[in-house]
């Protein structure tokens, strides 16, 4: 009745099936069967890369190695320091939050949409901060479907009717729904669901116990606008935490942590710039929003002021500065000609060639030509196949971005000459798209389309498991 054997009608033999084997059978008999099949869970005691584990349960003899009981055991190791309110329901206490049921699908879906016949292992991490769930084998539906929930696909439905009859799992396709409210419940930053293909195909769940309003920003946002702030909508003051968190917001962000219709969103981001409550900047999609009075880093800050200097002839530029070429200068044509009485004007650079500045976190590059050999060395050999081959596979060419973009900020045309591409092409195609997938940032957010903006990888990537193996691979955007 629940699939686990079956008879062919055909033939009358009769025996396990597939989805039988998994739920009930023995390690040794399932491995041969399926000789990738590996499952592991472990609890890591720092929410660092390093894979240390305090407990691990893996397919090590000592049990049946089946999915039943790995479901039973790790979803007992997932709770366990859950903190359960005390709820009376129709006189009867609930021990169950949100939150313990996104756990349960969650721990249900990465079971029973696994690919076992696909080179990674099903992997549950458990760390202070974050619950990590992967398992081997793409999406059979876009993300962003799945995300809306209602359109179930499921690659092994006998294991999903299995679960389903112990009360896990509805095949319905609202467990990602239901995952997403546990954690909206607790205003957590929404769960993180996406694919990657390296080194093998996966998906990737990242569950992350960080509020999406931090004590601190919300504290700040009623000492600046007092009991106004208590008396907006939820999607005004998610938008105000936004700002207040990340710096600056804009409808595509907005748009992933609330399930408000767009243009309702259009409107609120409109109506709170007319009350003060947030400044713009640009226009249409294109529009950047920030707190009233927010000091947010610009090109002028960094590169410094854009002066146009009618004469062209530079005082006390020799000849020997011929050979630096227009590309080592960094500076828009409109600097042509500074004086000598400018130099103070310039911006500071370490001993590699970067940019320093106090507006930023990180050092920007803007010219190859006047970094140090080594660093830019380095960075040709990152870029080595997008620039030797023209063909390039699409994650291929975002992993090379993803990998430039970490430790700097590097400007367009940096980027545009490291991977030998169009500039318009590689913003339009890659650089947008990360953007908005917050895998990259800018350095200035309040002019998106300035000449000189730069990007780097965003701060949550850059302290999440990117690590080949671990619960965090981001390949593709």
């Amino acid at each position: 009745m629940i699939g686990g054997w079956r008879q062919d009608r055909e033939t009358g033999k009769s025996g396990l099936t597939l989805a039988g084997l998994l739920m009930f059978g023995q390690m040794n008999g399932i491995q041969e069967a399926l000789p990738y099949y590996m499952l592991d869970y472990q609890e890591r005691p720092e929410a660092k890369t390093e894979m240390r584990w305090v407990d691990r349960l893996t397919l090590d003899g000592k049990w049946s190695g089946n999915l039943y009981d790995f479901y039973r055991k790790v979803y007992l190791k997932l709770i366990a320091d859950l903190k359960v309110p005390f709820v009376l329901e129709k006189g009867e206490r609930k021990d169950e939050t949100p939150v313990h049921i996104a756990l349960r699908e969650a721990l249900a879906n990465v079971l029973v949409h696994a690919d076992y016949t696909d080179r990674a292992s099903v992997l549950v991490v458990k760390r202070p901060d974050m619950f990590g769930f992967r398992n081997p084998g793409l999406m059979r539906i876009p993300v962003e479907v799945a995300l809306q929930g209602g359109e179930p696909d499921c690659r092994n439905r006998n294991l999903h009717k299995m679960f389903r009859f112990v009360g896990v799992g509805e095949q319905a396709g609202t467990g990602i729904p239901r995952i997403f409210y546990g954690w909206k419940s607790q205003h957590w930053n929404p769960p993180k669901l996406y694919e990657s293909s390296e080194p093998y195909n996966q998906t990737l769940l990242e569950l992350r116990m960080i509020d999406l309003f931090p004590s601190a920003v919300i504290a700040n946002l009623h000492q600046h606008f007092g009991k106004h702030f208590d008396q907006l909508k939820n999607e005004e003051r998610v938008a105000l935490a936004l700002a207040g968190s990340e710096g600056t917001v804009n409808h595509a962000r907005l748009c992933t942590v609330t399930s408000a219709h767009p243009m309702e969103l259009t409107r609120i981001l409109q109506h709170l710039t007319q009350v003060g409550m947030l400044e713009s900047k640009g226009s249409g999609r294109g529009a950047v929003y920030f707190l009233p009075g927010q000091d947010l880093p610009t090109p002028e800050d960094v590169f410094g002021p854009t002066f146009v200097i009618t004469q062209v002839s530079s005082v006390g530029l020799g000849a020997s500065s011929v050979g630096l070429g227009a590309s080592s200068v960094g500076l828009g044509a409109s600097s042509v000609g500074l004086g000598a009485s400018s130099v103070g004007l310039m911006p500071q650079r370490d001993e590699q060639g970067r940019i320093i500045s106090e507006h930023l976190d990180l050092p920007i590059i803007n010219s190859l030509a006047v970094l140090s050999t080594e660093l830019r060395q380095q960075l040709k050999s990152l870029a080595s196949q997008p620039r030797t081959k023209k063909k390039l596979p699409r994650q291929q060419m975002v992993r090379t971005l993803l990998a430039l973009c970490k430790d700097n900020y590097l400007t367009l045309q940096v980027l545009a000459e490291l991977v030998d591409r169009n500039p318009d092409f590689l913003r339009t195609s890659y650089l947008v798209p990360l953007l908005r997938n917050k895998k990259i940032t800018m350095a200035f957010p309040t002019t998106p389309t300035h000449e000189k903006q730069a990007y780097c990888l965003s701060q949550s990537l850059r302290e999440s498991d990117i690590a080949k193996g671990s619960i965090a691979s981001h390949g593709e955007e």
